[in-house]
């Protein structure tokens, strides 16, 4: 009994030892894009859209855990495979796709990193400079070990939401009757919205940036079933967060018929309706995600081109060993700070509108992993089952149904 005992403590503290980059993917995609779609889905249709959510969590489950296993099966990073597999041309195509969705993502997080500054009086003219800098010395002068440790610390922030969720006393039985009574919608708002919801919970970055980190992380087939506890509690704990953002938003500003445009209307909306705790808690979860999200999203970025043109890539290197990896996390850094800087640059509508892009696209990048997590030449005994080929198809399908239906409907209603 005592061997057992002894047994299972031991792998919890060697599963401590491994978990981060399932956790961490999920929960930089609870940006200030991503803040700002779920407090959008509350403010504007209530609980109306939690069942989507709850389905969206279980696929969002089966995609990291695919990506998981290609990471440890291959010691591969997905653009190295889609570039094997498919050739230069697609890869070219693939890497297009990333950086169309990742765009915005990256607008909208140092636009968040302002946004939550000046909820707290500060300029971002203060602000930006000092988190990039900030953010730009952590990635280039640490460990990867060091790295994730950090990007662990921010996952904490995200407390605040269930905090604020429980501090505006939202009708739980309410809540819990629409998670379980599926509604939607033909009307291009809603669809819009639904596939925004979609587009920031599994985005094009996560799948790039989970494979890169766990490669990185030099985790192998003998520790695959530590690293996939750790893409389902990132997954389920992720999507538990958008729940209590939406559920914050619902009971408070949907109820008072108040429209929302972004993260910090919704924190200033939330002040008179559920008191100063509740706006503090936002703002500060605002600034926390979007500095996690501005860390991680460019490296995401990084980790994919440098993987697929050949080029050596991983935070453990020195600059001279990888000068193309440095130099693009450099560039987007400077690149997102510089433009959130300018005076007058209104850079809502783009965050919202990238969130519906990055839903539309990530059917493009699921299709290549579901290829590649079923090649046997590729993975072995390792590909995937039937279950996962359904939920993992049937994602797809959904997202592809929603998207035409978004096109097609302004001509037929």
């Amino acid at each position: 009994m005592k061997n057992i005992k002894s047994k299972r403590l031991r792998s919890f503290f060697y599963f401590l030892t491994i978990i981060g980059p399932g956790l961490i993917t999920v929960n930089a995609g609870n940006d200030a894009g991503g803040i700002a779609t779920y407090a959008s889905v509350g403010a504007s249709y209530g609980y109306k859209m939690l069942w989507g959510l709850l389905l969206i969590t279980f696929s969002l489950a089966v995609v990291q855990e695919m990506n998981a296993r290609m990471a440890v099966v291959t010691g591969k990073g997905l653009s190295d495979l889609i570039r094997e597999k498919f050739g230069v041309k697609w890869t070219f195509f693939a890497m297009l796709v990333l950086l169309a969705a990742n765009f915005g993502v990256i607008l909208g997080d140092f636009a968040g990193i302002a946004a939550s500054m000046e909820l707290f009086g500060v300029s971002k003219y203060i602000s930006v400079p000092i988190v990039s800098v900030a953010i730009w010395f952590l990635v280039t002068k640490g460990s990867y070990n060091r790295v994730e440790k950090i990007f662990m610390l921010f996952t904490f922030v995200f407390f605040s939401y269930i905090i604020s969720a429980f501090l505006v006393k939202p009708d739980w039985g309410e809540v819990f009757r629409s998670m379980a009574s599926p509604s939607i919608s033909l009307e291009t708002g809603f669809l819009l919205t639904f596939i925004g919801m979609i587009g920031t919970t599994i985005t094009p970055y996560m799948q790039f940036y989970l494979q890169s980190a766990i490669v990185d992380k030099n985790l192998n087939i003998d520790e695959y079933k530590y690293e996939k506890l750790d893409v389902y509690i990132g997954a389920f704990w992720g999507d538990a967060v958008s729940f209590f953002i939406i559920v914050s938003t619902a009971a408070t500003l949907y109820k008072a018929g108040i429209d929302i445009s972004s993260a910090k209307d919704a924190a200033i909306a939330l002040k008179p309706l559920a008191g100063q705790y509740a706006y503090i808690l936002f703002g500060a979860g605002l600034f926390g995600a979007s500095v996690l999200a501005a860390s991680v999203i460019p490296l995401s970025t990084s980790y994919a081109i440098c993987e697929a043109f050949g080029w050596e890539s991983g935070v453990d290197r020195k600059y001279h060993e990888a000068p193309a990896f440095f130099a693009i996390y450099t560039g987007i850094i400077i690149a997102g700070a510089a433009l959130i800087l300018l005076p007058g640059l209104s850079l809502i509508k783009i965050i919202l509108v990238t969130q519906q892009i990055a839903g539309i696209l990530s059917p493009i990048i699921l299709t290549f992993m579901i290829i590649l997590v079923n090649d046997k030449n590729i993975m072995g005994k390792y590909v995937n089952s039937k279950t996962q080929n359904v939920v993992s198809i049937a994602t797809v399908a959904f997202i592809v149904v929603l998207s035409l239906i978004l096109f097609v409907s302004p001509f037929l209603f």
